[in-house]
């Protein structure tokens, strides 16, 4: 199980500072307000920005020429200096009245610019991770394939979907991992791309899909329990595509375009791929951004990717960081079976451990 958070580095923030710096240059210098997840996950090195998984961030950093002022939700204010933020940032704490949400707080303090003004160079500057956070990358893909595998290994064919669900979300939870999208597909529930579990079983082959965030990162990946599938092998022709394409200097449409064009090349309907979104750059975001064919991002050194190619009753996905030896798998488990697939070894359905 993982140990406590290693603290923020002082030395990442500085080169973060300076990214910003970089982006606030391109728009005349002006003031910076940070209020998503993604971003101040990010800025803050790892920093836990919420209560509610659902809910707002509770803090937001004002970012200008006098340096970071950090507006946070005065219940919480505490806990952060203490458990959480380097000690400099402590001490530029502005509390907030509980009633209050940071950002508006923040925006009281003056004109400055919002993220939504400068959304890709944002993306742009948190893409290419530091090796601190390269570390906590790999560590959190090890632990959520771990957790995957623990989980797969308490169930059977009779279990319903609710109980793999339970299963997935208790062994994330336990290794510090938040669930933020735990899925169930059994085999009469397959043909559904996004699977919300119900009291289904899940009979002879199923579908098991985790989005776990710890330190601001997130870990996507898919695995297959119980029987070999008939596109298997299909859709990993498609996904190689998608990988051969991802290379720094690349452009994110013209990366999505090479994927979505295997999809015929392998045997599939040539629109499968608009049948559901095939994932894309990926660390403190889901998808940062999803790729389509009008988003422009240039793949990074160091940039981290969740594809997800997918056909009825078939799909594969894990989180990789593009690295200078080309593919890198960090949601991986050397328990869970795989095949090598174009020299990357990929996830094989895993046979049903009870039963």
């Amino acid at each position: 199980m993982s140990q406590r958070p290693a603290p923020p580095s002082a030395d990442d923030r500085r080169i973060k500072q300076e990214r910003l710096a970089a982006v606030r240059h391109s728009i005349g210098a002006a003031p910076l307000l940070l209020t998503s997840h993604e971003a101040l996950a990010w800025y803050l090195d790892g920093v836990r920005t919420h209560v509610s998984l659902a809910g707002p961030p509770v803090l937001a950093v004002r970012v200008d020429d006098r340096g970071d002022t950090l507006y946070v939700s005065a219940n919480e204010a505490d806990r952060l200096a203490e458990e959480e933020l380097l000690p400099a940032d402590a001490d530029r704490i502005v509390r907030v009245p509980w009633q209050l949400p940071p950002a508006v707080a923040a925006g009281d303090a003056g004109p400055a610019a919002s993220e939504s003004e400068i959304t890709a160079a944002l993306r742009g500057a948190r893409a290419s991770l530091l090796p601190a956070e390269a570390a906590r990358y790999r560590a959190l893909g090890r632990e959520a394939a771990e957790a995957m595998t623990d989980a797969a290994a308490t169930l059977d064919a009779q279990s319903t979907e609710r109980a793999a669900a339970a299963a997935l979300a208790i062994q994330l939870v336990a290794r510090g991992i938040d669930p933020l999208v735990v899925l169930v597909a059994g085999s009469g529930r397959l043909r559904f791309r996004h699977p919300l579990p119900t009291d289904a079983a899940l009979g002879e082959r199923a579908m098991l899909v985790v989005c776990g965030r710890r330190h601001g990162l997130i870990a996507n990946a898919t695995r297959w329990v119980g029987a070999e599938g008939a596109d298997d092998e299909r859709i990993l022709a498609v996904e190689e595509a998608f990988f051969a394409a991802t290379r720094p200097g690349a452009r994110l449409d013209d990366v999505f375009g090479a994927g979505c064009a295997a999809y015929a090349a392998a045997g599939f309907a040539p629109d499968e791929w608009q049948r559901h979104h095939q994932g894309g750059p990926t660390g403190y975001a889901g998808r940062d951004p999803r790729a389509t064919g009008g988003e422009h991002d240039l793949v990074r050194g160091n940039h981290a990717f969740a594809w997800n190619p997918s056909a009825p009753g078939a799909k594969v996905e894990d989180t990789v960081l593009i690295g200078p030896g080309g593919i890198e798998v960090l949601t991986a488990d050397p328990r869970w079976p795989g095949v090598e697939h174009a020299d990357v070894r990929r996830p094989r359905a895993r046979e049903w451990s009870r039963g």
